[in-house]
C-alpha cells in the first residue's frame, strides 16, 4: 500500500503535468516511465560497481560507458533545474534512443521499446519537481514500486482508440483467482495494453506458490518465460513493460505485434493460460488479418477474431478467461454461432459470468460477460455454468464509489464449490443467481449463451432489482427481438 505522503506527491505531480500543458495522462506515465528506467539503470551500476570494488574484477554488464557518467540518474539529479532541462533533453533521451544498440541481455525486453523515446516534459521546473518525487522512493520494495505504477494507471480517465480502455483491477483478480496460474504455467494477453493481467497472475503465482522464487528452474521460467503480452501500440508497449518490471518481473515476453495478423501463427498452441480483455470495436486491416482466423470466424468483428485467436494459440488442456461484449453470447451471424458451437462442441465450456453494464464505466457502457473455457480438440462440454453478477462492490454510474454490495466473493466461492460431485451449487434452480445449464439445453437453443435465455424469473423478486440489471435485461430483450426480426426476415426473403 502506499502512503497518503506518497499519493499526495503523485497527484502533485500530476497536476504539475496538467498546468504545464500535458494533459493527456497516457503521456504523462510515459513520460514517468522514461525517467524510472533511467533512475533503474542508475541503480544497476551502482550495483555492478560495488561489486566489481569487492571482488576487485571489472564493471561487468555496465550500463553506462567511459565518458556517459553525466548522463546517469544520480549525477544529473544533482544540477539546476535549468542545466538538468538541457542535459535531459539533448543527452540523456538520445542516449536512453540508443541504449539498445551499446548492451543487451536482461535489459533487452525494455531497450527495445525505448528506441522511439520523446521527451516531452515541457518545463525546466516541472523536470526537477519529478526527478525530486522519484528519488524519494524506494526502488527496492518492489510492493511500493507495484503499488505507486497502478496508481498512476488508475488516472486513466478516458477510453484509448481502437476499443482500448482499462480493465478494472478487481475484475483482473476476479479472473486470475478463477483461473488460479500454476508455477508452470505460460501465461499470454494478446492485445496486453499496461499488462494488469500478467502483472495480477504474477502477484497470484508469488502468493500462493511461494516456492516458485526459491527453486531455480522455476524462477527463471518465472522471470523469462511464463508472462506474454503484445499489443501493437508502442505507448502500451512501454507502460507495460514497466508495470512488469516494477512488481518485479525482469524479462516478460512483452513484444509489438498486431495479434490478429499472421505474424501470431508461430505461436499457435503455446500457452497454457490466456487472460485477456480484447478490443470490441477495433479498427481491422481486413487484408493482413491471418487467414487462419478467417477461416475459423469470417468476419471484421475483431472480437470474434479474437475468440478464434485465443483457440489457435492454447495448448490442448490450455484454459482461458476473456472479457466479450454481450453480442458475442447472442448474436445471429454465421460467425457468432461458428464461434459458440465451436466452443461447446469442440471445446469445454466451463463458464459464462454475466457482468453489470457498468462495470466498465467512465471507459464505455458496454455490457459484457466473461468466458472460461478449456482447448480440448475432442469436445468435453456437459454442463454450463452461468452467475449473474449483479453488484461489484463499486456504484455503477461514471463515478464508480465504493459501496457495500459485491457478488465477486460469492461468484469465486461458488466456482471453487462446483469442483466437488457433491457440491450443492449444482441443485440451484434457474432461478438463483447461478445455475447450470446442460450442453443439450444450449444446443436446443441454437447455442445461445446469454444468460437470459436460459434464467427464470419469480415475479415476486421483480421489485427487488436494480434498475441498471434491470434496464440490462431490457437492452437484451431487445436485442433478442431484433435478432428475432432478422431472421424472420430471412425467412421470408
Amino acid at each position: 500500500m502506499i502512503t497518503g505522503e506518497l499519493k499526495s506527491k503523485i497527484d502533485g505531480v500530476w497536476n504539475a503535468f496538467w498546468t504545464g500543458g500535458i494533459s493527456n495522462p497516457l503521456e504523462v506515465i510515459e513520460q514517468i516511465t522514461y525517467l524510472l528506467f533511467l533512475r533503474r539503470l542508475d541503480d544497476l551500476q551502482t550495483i555492478a560497481e560495488k561489486k566489481a570494488r569487492i571482488t576487485g574484477g571489472v564493471i561487468e554488464d555496465a550500463k553506462f560507458l567511459p565518458g556517459q557518467e553525466h548522463l546517469r540518474w544520480s549525477r544529473f539529479k544533482n544540477l539546476d533545474a535549468e542545466v538538468m532541462y538541457k542535459t535531459v533533453a539533448t543527452e540523456v533521451f538520445p542516449f536512453l534512443q540508443s541504449y539498445g544498440t551499446q548492451v543487451g541481455g536482461d535489459d533487452a525486453t525494455y531497450v527495445d521499446h525505448m528506441k522511439d523515446a520523446r521527451f516531452t516534459i515541457p518545463t525546466p521546473a516541472l523536470l526537477s519537481k519529478v526527478v525530486d518525487m522519484l528519488d524519494t522512493i524506494p526502488m527496492e520494495n518492489r510492493d511500493t514500486n507495484g503499488d505507486l505504477y497502478e496508481y498512476m494507471l488508475s488516472k486513466i480517465a478516458s477510453a484509448g482508440q481502437n476499443g482500448q480502455f482499462r480493465t478494472p483491477r478487481h475484475i483482473i483478480e476476479l479472473m486470475v483467482a478463477m483461473t488460479a496460474p500454476k508455477p508452470d504455467d505460460e501465461i499470454c494477453d494478446p492485445a496486453c495494453g499496461t499488462a494488469g493481467f500478467l502483472v495480477a497472475a504474477s502477484e497470484y503465482v508469488r502468493e500462493q506458490h511461494p516456492t516458485t522464487l526459491t527453486d531455480a528452474t522455476q524462477r527463471a521460467h518465472f522471470h523469462n518465460s511464463m508472462f506474454h503480452g503484445y499489443d501493437f501500440d508502442n505507448v502500451m508497449l512501454r507502460i507495460g513493460s514497466m508495470n512488469m518490471l516494477l512488481h518485479g518481473i525482469e524479462s516478460p515476453d512483452i513484444r509489438y505485434r498486431d495479434s490478429l495478423s499472421e505474424g501470431a501463427a508461430g505461436d499457435a498452441e503455446k500457452y497454457s493460460l490466456i487472460l485477456a480483455n480484447p478490443p470490441f470495436a477495433g479498427s481491422l486491416d481486413y487484408e493482413s488479418t491471418a487467414k487462419s482466423l478467417l477461416q475459423v470466424a469470417k468476419t471484421k468483428k475483431t472480437e470474434l477474431l479474437f475468440l478464434a485467436l485465443f483457440l489457435k494459440l492454447l495448448k490442448p488442456g490450455g484454459r482461458a478467461a476473456v472479457i466479450v461484449p454481450d453480442g458475442v453470447l447472442f448474436g445471429s451471424s454465421k460467425a457468432h454461432k461458428d464461434l459458440r458451437k465451436i466452443l461447446v462442441e469442440d471445446q469445454k465450456l466451463d463458464a459464462v459470468v454475466k457482468l453489470p453494464s457498468g462495470v466498465f464505466r467512465p471507459y464505455a457502457g458496454v455490457s459484457t460477460a466473461i468466458l472460461f473455457f478449456t482447448k480440448t480438440n475432442s469436445g468435453g462440454t456437459d454442463d454450463v455454468w452461468f452467475y449473474d453478477v449483479r453488484a461489484d462492490g463499486f456504484s455503477l454510474d461514471d463515478k464508480r464509489n465504493p459501496i457495500e454490495a459485491n457478488d465477486l466473493p460469492d461468484l469465486d466461492n461458488r466456482w471453487l464449490s462446483l469442483s466437488n460431485p457433491d457440491s450443492l451449487e449444482r441443485d440451484r434452480a434457474r432461478t438463483d443467481q447461478s445455475f447450470l445449464v446442460p450442453k443439450a439445453d444450449i444446443v436446443a437453443q441454437d447455442y445461445d449463451l446469454s444468460l437470459n435465455r436460459y434464467k427464470e424469473i419469480e415475479y415476486d423478486e421483480i421489485e427487488h432489482r436494480a434498475p441498471l440489471d434491470i434496464i440490462a435485461d431490457i437492452e437484451t430483450l431487445e436485442d433478442e427481438i431484433a435478432k428475432g426480426l432478422v431472421e424472420l426476415k430471412a425467412m421470408l426473403s
